[in-house]
């Protein structure tokens, strides 16, 4: 993105890197074992379906997220590994038991510590936290995209913000939300 400032009675233009968020809740996962314990739910089909549709809708759209945080639980994990192969040998992935049940606090908190030179980040994780804080932090962007995530943040779905400021510097509604991708959507 291009600024252009008056510098010294002079216009001058500027290049801003824009860091790109990328929020993406599990796939679909199973209750089709009631005993297993909620950390330990693997995905259902349907999730496992609906991960490999947004693995090409991120090799399609060439994103490569220069780190991944990720919860620690099954579903979380399954989901990251069927994206696995769209991101490349750079990608840093990380899987953190803290995201495993974090609210929209806990995941900010989070993002504000990464490293001031990473220009995007993905976070796999759980609502409510995630639909939290996309809603939060998107103070503009595209009209349907904020109207599907105030009416809803689907397993599987992909929200992708661009921040107007450095992690450390992040701040609610000053996100502007570019997408937000549905499994079912894609074919």
């Amino acid at each position: 993105m291009a600024i252009l400032s008056r510098v010294a009675g002079a216009w001058a233009c500027s290049i801003v890197r824009v860091r790109t968020l990328l929020l993406l809740r599990h796939a679909k996962s199973s209750w089709a074992d009631p005993t297993v314990p909620d950390h330990d739910r693997p995905l259902a089909p349907r999730g496992a379906r609906a991960a490999g549709r947004i693995a090409v809708h991120l090799r399609a759209e060439g994103i490569r997220p220069a780190l991944v945080l990720c919860s620690s639980a099954r579903r979380a994990q399954e989901t990251l590994d069927a994206l696995r192969p769209a991101f490349g040998e750079t990608t840093d992935v990380r899987i953190e038991n803290e995201l495993y049940g974090a609210d929209a606090d806990e995941i900010f908190q989070r993002l504000c510590a990464v490293d001031g030179p990473v220009r995007s980040v993905m976070v796999v994780g759980h609502n409510p936290g995630l639909e939290d804080l996309a809603t939060a932090l998107a103070g503009d962007g595209d009209e349907t995209a904020l109207l599907q995530l105030h009416t809803k943040f689907p397993t599987g779905a992909l929200a992708t913000l661009d921040l107007r400021s450095g992690w450390a510097r992040l701040r609610q509604s000053e996100a502007y939300l570019t997408s937000l991708v549905v499994p079912r959507q894609l074919r």
